[in-house]
């Protein structure tokens, strides 16, 4: 593996880096920060005599070392945060010390949505979450914030009492003494030499955390509002307000056998429990794979298990992304690509073969050819999947394009070597070999050529250029079975160019026994056919498949789309409940727009 760079971060990772992190913080939700300290333990590569972290809006009070404190300097605020110098004695390479610094964040953390109780379902206790990828955990850690370098982390968290606090590590209850036991394990091998580690304030709980998994920055997370717990096996649960939180019991029954499932593709899961957050309507994405605790957004609660397939996708990432991580976001696809590939296995194992190909086959032209022809045009750098990110804020660049065009590549070569077992185990050995490292594409090609050393020439047909590095579309196009498609289209069909008399002899059925993206699909050729829909027509299809009635949030956005093409007013109330209740941007922008 060769020096890794990072255009997103200020941090001297190749000089000294974190391996350990201890944190010490109270939320105070009235201010809207958290306080506290962060103890910091690295280890040198290279002679040097400073620290350079990332920060992004922080308040740095002290940073020290041995007790001494140390001089720091920050540095002018620009679109990645600012910099962090600290001057430190002359360190040689191996040499290990523990930073502490004290801090505080702001109110405007990029990371932190703080929620007054008002705005939540139950009303009772104010809520936080974090969301950190790509480069916000700066601004609640100082840390390097880069996905190039690894660290474990112990938490101790203060918040009110009748607040729950999670993380994305494992959880060993209050630091109280009805919870001897598992506060003695936990203190076994934290630091916590400075500060208020015996500190208590009242009024607040503390809750002890520990993640023993070395892990990227971007994975550092934080929830806490009045929550309860639902056992689904001994290793996965799902916490939620009381009020959700037996709909999302029921709703995600099948996640143990998707972890299972997993397991059997890509070996054996390795961070202890996985469990799930269903977090506020406002959260504006799917899902977040969180180590231990992945963030799930209440819209995917359908009522019928419908949506289930975004736990799929953050149930891969424990492999993919959290265990083997790009080495930089110029890299992305390296986590979203070969997500997207495994998650499709996995509902193709249990849900069958036919839904695999389904998705794949809509991945490639409603996801990615609309994204690189529509979001962006064909020329643009982000549509290349090793895109240059220099001075470019990653969030900027997010799109589907890691995502299906990296998916695309794993497929083509997949069916070109053609051997899908063999296939298979070439992820399970690739995890294997990089497990807890971060890497870059280059890492992977290599690997990839030595266990298919027998079919050195399939590999060299590939484009590599084609595919990384140059814009617009793939120089080849998986083969998909388009069956599924075809049969969506059809229906699609007969809606937009049907009789009175084929409309009336659908059978709700057939439109009910589809998955919901099969649903999705018909719907939404329903509404970019370019064909008039009259007000009559939706109607019909409005009460058909009472559509009004579906919990399924993408099946309500893609009528929603079509009323709003047909301008059928009497469903406005309607639309406009649906992007007020939830925050979701997929949803709320066109709608809106």
């Amino acid at each position: 593996m060769g020096v890794i760079k990072d255009a997103a971060s200020f941090a001297n990772f190749d000089e000294v880096s974190i391996y350990h992190v201890d944190l010490d913080l109270k939320v105070d939700f009235e201010k809207k920060i958290l306080d506290g300290y962060a103890v910091l333990r690295m280890k040198c590569h290279k002679s040097t005599n400073k620290v350079v972290l990332d920060s992004r809006d922080l308040s740095i009070k002290s940073v020290r070392l041995g007790g001494n404190e140390l001089v720091f300097k920050a540095g002018s605020p620009g679109v990645l945060g600012e910099s962090v110098t600290i001057d430190i004695p002359q360190a040689e390479s191996g040499k290990e010390f523990d930073l502490v610094v004290y801090y505080s964040t702001s109110p405007t953390a990029s990371a932190l949505q703080f929620v007054d109780k008002e705005l939540t379902a139950d009303k009772s206790q104010p809520y936080l979450y974090s969301q950190c990828q790509a480069i916000h955990a700066r601004s609640i850690i100082p840390c390097m914030d880069t996905p190039a370098i690894k660290q474990t982390y112990n938490a101790r968290v203060h918040v009110p009492k009748g607040v729950t606090c999670l993380m994305s590590a494992i959880g060993y209850g209050k630091d109280n003494s009805e919870n001897a036991e598992k506060v003695k394990e936990w203190h076994a091998g934290g630091s916590y030499k400075d500060g208020f580690d015996h500190k208590s304030f009242d009024g607040y709980d503390a809750f002890l955390f520990k993640q023993p998994q070395r892990m990227p920055s971007y994975l550092f997370a934080i929830v806490a509002g009045e929550l309860e717990k639902r056992d689904i096996s001994d290793r996965c649960a799902v916490w939620a307000e009381p009020s959700m939180v037996d709909k999302a019991r029921w709703e995600f029954e099948d996640t143990e056998l998707m972890l299972k499932t997993a397991e059997e593709l890509l070996g054996k899961y390795r961070w202890g429990r996985y469990d799930l957050i269903v977090l506020p309507p406002f959260f504006p994405f799917g899902g977040m794979e969180n180590p231990c605790l992945t963030f799930v957004t209440p819209t995917i609660i359908a009522g019928d298990r419908s949506l289930t397939n975004v736990i799929a996708h953050e149930i891969a990432h424990s492999w993919t992304g959290n265990l083997v991580t790009n080495a930089n976001w110029e890299h992305f696809w390296l986590n979203e690509g070969f997500t997207v590939f495994c998650e499709r296995k996995i509902m193709g194992r249990i849900y069958g073969e036919g839904v695999r190909q389904f998705e794949n086959i809509c991945g490639w032209e409603d996801r990615m050819l609309t994204c690189i022809n529509d979001t962006f045009n064909p020329t643009h750098e982000f549509t290349k999947l090793c895109p240059c990110l220099n001075g470019i804020d990653p969030d900027d660049a997010f799109s589907t394009i890691p995502y299906e065009k990296g998916s695309a590549l794993l497929l083509v070569l997949e069916q070109k070597l053609g051997d899908s077992a063999r296939f298979e185990q070439f992820l399970r050995d690739y995890i294997d070999k990089f497990a807890g490292q971060s890497v870059v594409t280059g890492d992977w090609k290599q690997f990839l050529y030595a266990k298919f050393s027998d079919k050195k020439d399939v590999l060299n047909s590939i484009n590599w250029n084609g595919w990384l590095t140059e814009a617009g579309v793939p120089p080849n196009t998986p083969e998909f079975n388009d069956e599924a498609l075809k049969d969506c289209r059809h229906l699609a069909k007969v809606w937009t160019d049907g009789t009175e008399e084929e409309v009336e002899k659908l059978d709700p059925k057939a439109f009910h026994d589809l998955t919901s993206d099969m649903k999705v699909k018909v719907l939404d050729c329903i509404e970019t056919s370019g064909k008039a829909f009259t007000n009559e027509r939706f109607l019909k299809l409005l009460k058909k498949y009472d559509l009004e009635n579906s919990g399924n949030c993408e099946v309500i956005f893609s009528f929603s789309l079509i009323a709003l093409k047909s301008k059928y007013e009497p469903l406005v109330p309607f639309m406009l409940d649906f992007v007020t209740r939830q925050g979701r941007l997929k949803y709320v922008k066109p709608i809106f727009k």
